[in-house]
């Protein structure tokens, strides 16, 4: 007898397996992800649903281990999946059925596409977004493309290097950073985004917290929002996001760039930060913005220690279960230069190893700085996901 192990951390392995011995494509893949170790925590539980849990785990051959009011199940994907179903849930896990469907759905089929003003970006492949600041004072770029020439210029590289997606931003968000008024802001990005629109160069974001930057920037050819408040910043910028129809990023972040350092305080970093983007997400559905032009941010330098934002890196499976697309930013922040000793102009290859790292845990969407270093690193992760 042969033994050969598989590498568990991807469907991957099992499907080819199954091909290599004659499945189809389809039913291959559905089955390599059944067979794929989940690990979940349920939280609010009672204590006969705690033992309800405990009796079903027995039986089912998963690992259950409990707490007060919690219990960590791990198992195959097709051995929690019973557990979703009214059908078949076992007495007393009734309540279970909802959240567990909803994460073993975007387990099985994560999104494929991403709804934006006027037009559709497939994200069967990894989007990149380039990033154009306007501002004197941006961590990274600061002043280099304030002027408008020099930001089309810019923003031509960017497409050039392969982004899909321009995001000009005109207030600096970096720790400490001063809050700029709505009227310089405008002043900022939206001749910029006038110009890209008429050159065709685009689509565009625009990255601001404020509804009338928001509004302006629209008018003026602006496709998305990107807020990194995740629209807690302004009340008003949910009805201008959602009366205009244009796509949503939902940045996660606490505070305000002035005070977001202090508030790096978490006990489960991923599990908290995914927790507050689905309250985000929920606040803009609920404030009219269709689901399908959602995507979240975990905010990767926005408080969060370079010790939090490497572990939110690894797990970023837990926010990727939300079930919208996933957007990163890691491009040139402290936690790289943390653990490289880089300077900040000198952090693309790392920003673009972390890229290929969130792409592998499941992120679709990347926003950087140097879209050549990064689309190469991405068109290596991307080749070994790419047989499906």
């Amino acid at each position: 007898m042969k033994v050969t192990a598989l590498a568990a951390h991807t469907p991957e392995a099992v499907r080819a397996a199954l091909a290599a011995r004659g499945w189809d494509a389809q039913p291959a893949w559905f089955a390599a992800t059944g067979v794929q170790p989940l690990a979940v925590i349920l939280e609010d539980l009672t204590g006969a649903e705690r033992e309800a849990l405990v009796h079903w785990g027995a039986k089912a051959g998963a690992d259950v281990l409990t707490g007060e009011g919690w219990a960590f199940v791990g198992a195959a994907a097709s051995r929690l999946a019973p557990l979703a179903r009214p059908d078949r849930v076992p007495a007393g896990l009734e309540r279970l059925g909802p959240e567990l469907g909803r994460v073993l759905a975007a387990h099985a089929e994560p999104a494929q596409a991403w709804e934006i003003a006027a037009q559709r970006i497939l994200l069967d492949h990894p989007v990149i977004i380039g990033i154009i600041n306007v501002t004197p004072d941006s961590f990274s770029d600061g002043g280099r493309f304030a002027a408008v020439d020099r930001a089309i210029a810019q923003a031509e590289r960017l497409i050039a290097d392969g982004c899909e997606l321009l995001d000009v931003g005109g207030e600096s968000t970096r720790p400490g950073a001063a809050a700029v008024s709505v009227e310089d802001e405008i002043a900022r990005v939206v001749p910029v985004i006038e110009q890209l629109a008429r050159r065709r160069l685009g689509p565009i974001s625009v990255d601001t917290r404020k509804a009338p930057v928001a509004r302006t920037a629209i008018a003026a050819g602006a496709a998305v929002v990107n807020d990194v408040s995740g629209l807690a910043f302004d009340p008003e910028l949910t009805p201008a996001a959602a009366g205009a129809g244009v796509g949503v990023i939902l940045m996660h972040m606490r505070g305000t760039p002035d005070t977001m350092d202090s508030l790096a305080t978490y006990r489960h970093v991923a599990a908290e930060v995914a927790a507050e983007l689905g309250v985000a997400a929920q606040r803009a559905e609920q404030g009219g913005v269709e689901r399908g032009r959602i995507v979240v941010d975990p905010g990767f330098g926005f408080a969060k220690t370079p010790e939090q934002n490497f572990r939110l890196l690894d797990e970023l499976a837990t926010v990727v279960a939300l079930g919208y697309p996933v957007a990163v930013g890691p491009s040139r922040k402290r936690f790289l230069g943390h653990a490289t000793g880089r300077p900040v102009e000198d952090r693309d290859r790392a920003t673009a190893v972390a890229c290929a790292l969130a792409w592998e845990r499941g992120a679709r969407l990347f926003r950087v700085h140097d879209a050549a270093v990064a689309r190469e690193a991405l068109q290596v992760a991307r080749a070994t996901t790419s047989s499906r």
